[in-house]
């Protein structure tokens, strides 16, 4: 890059190590001075957890966590790019801290005496870090994000090392017996949530937060907060007599998403691209309500074929599995919960659109669209998770507008006749033969 630009990078990024290194050590130092006034201090260690070897050379791994972590600053294209980079670590600081001064935990195994290199760096580790601090690890935290940072800064044999170090650095906090194991878990959703809220060439998903003022919306909102909430709640509840109660801390956090998302964020929350891709972050945050949805899209088309023929070599059916694409030139996918599948020769449109929610005229309009375009390529699929509203008000759009239906309620009712149940509001209807002029 221009000289210019790499000094304005490196400017930013001495500038922001000033803040957050002293910052780090200020705020982790004081939920560790805190920790250690108390007298009930609790830990989540699993009795097998004593089997887990002490491994003296892996506190080489584990520290080498602190040079990447102010060289990536430095590794970057731009300034944004490196603010993008310092809001995720601060992210992961912030939270953990937090967690770290209202629920405080501590490790209960004692280190061996070391000696050499390996024993000078667990004296200099203990000088500043005591056994509390735990869940999340904010170790595991800051290597995802470190680690997201370099997978695709590098290529051929340096990924596979960069891979191989990354493992070493977070098994690392279970062999120094720095961490238990239920810290990892806890710490990798902490990473996984800063790089969704900062995502990599894209705007974070609430940067465009709204409230909303639909009613509908709100209420599915306020039904997925109270599911969070609910879980939030049994997972301090069940932590007090298992470990295994912060892994309710994983659904918890994916419902609260979808509920930010029907709160005001919109379909942003799930990070799919029009190409049907997902981000990582994405992928395994939402990965329980995921289930629950895929669940769902099981029990409510059991009984049903998983497409109908509409005319002119146009399908609607619900989300595809694999077996269904053999004979399928496109899909026209407009859910913004599953990720599209990759197979050799399809095309894969994406639409995202929350689900429940009545579609615009425009979006639909640009979907109806698509599958005209998409029709001089081979057959096409409209798909929604289960083919009763999002999809199908797109495919009522594409029989008005291709004059096999004088209206919108006329073309859903020649759906219903092919075999699908479609459940619509009766204000679809006015978007549908809108975006069908």
């Amino acid at each position: 890059m221009p000289g210019s630009e790499r000094r304005a990078v490196l400017r930013a990024a001495a500038l922001w190590l000033l803040f957050l290194a002293p910052f780090f050590y200020l705020t982790y130092g004081t939920a560790n001075w805190l920790a250690s006034l108390r007298s009930d201090v609790p830990n989540v260690a699993f009795g097998w957890e004593r089997h887990i070897p002490f491994l003296a050379w892996t506190i080489v791994p584990y520290w080498s966590i602190n040079a990447f972590y102010a060289i990536s600053l430095f590794v970057n294209d731009t300034p944004e790019a490196v603010g993008r980079l310092a809001r995720r670590y601060l992210t992961a600081q912030v939270i953990a801290v937090a967690c770290f001064v209202a629920f405080p935990l501590q490790a209960i195994f004692l280190r061996p005496q070391t000696e050499g290199l390996p024993g000078f760096m667990f004296d200099v580790l203990g000088g500043f870090d005591k056994p509390f601090n735990q869940a999340p690890s904010l170790h595991i935290a800051l290597l995802v994000i470190i680690w997201d940072h370099w997978r695709f800064r590098i290529a051929g044999a340096a990924r596979i090392i960069w891979h191989l170090w990354s493992f070493l650095i977070g098994i690392s906090v279970l062999t120094t017996w720095q961490h238990h194991v239920l810290d990892i878990p806890a710490g990798a959703l902490l990473g996984l949530f800063a790089l969704w809220l900062f995502p990599s060439g894209d705007k974070s998903p609430l940067s465009g937060f709204r409230w909303t003022v639909e009613g509908k919306a709100r209420r599915l909102a306020a039904f997925y907060a109270g599911g969070a909430t609910g879980l939030l709640t049994l997972a301090i509840l069940a932590t007090r007599s298992s470990g295994a109660g912060l892994l309710l801390l994983w659904p918890a956090l994916a419902l609260a998403i979808v509920a930010l998302g029907y709160a005001g964020a919109g379909e942003a929350v799930f990070q799919k691209a029009a190409d049907g891709r997902i981000s990582l972050a994405s992928r395994w945050l939402l990965m329980p309500y995921r289930f629950g949805a895929w669940l769902n899209m099981l029990w409510w088309t059991r009984r049903l074929p998983e497409t109908v023929d509409i005319g002119d070599g146009v399908l609607l059916g619900r989300f595809p599995k694999r077996s269904t694409l053999s004979t399928i030139a496109t899909v026209i996918d407009l859910t913004a919960e599953f990720p599209g599948l990759v197979v050799p020769g399809l095309a894969w449109r994406a639409f995202p659109c929350l689900d429940l929610l009545s579609l615009t005229a425009g979006r639909i309009r640009e979907a109806a669209l698509a599958v005209e375009e998409a029709r001089r390529h081979g057959p096409v699929l409209i798909c929604c998770a289960l083919g009763f509203q999002r999809s199908a008000v797109v495919a009522a759009c594409v029989l008005v507008r291709a004059g096999h239906a004088a209206s919108a309620a006329t073309a859903v009712a020649q759906i219903r006749a092919a075999g699908r149940p479609v459940h619509l509001p009766v204000e679809t209807y006015v978007a549908i033969d809108e975006a069908a002029r």
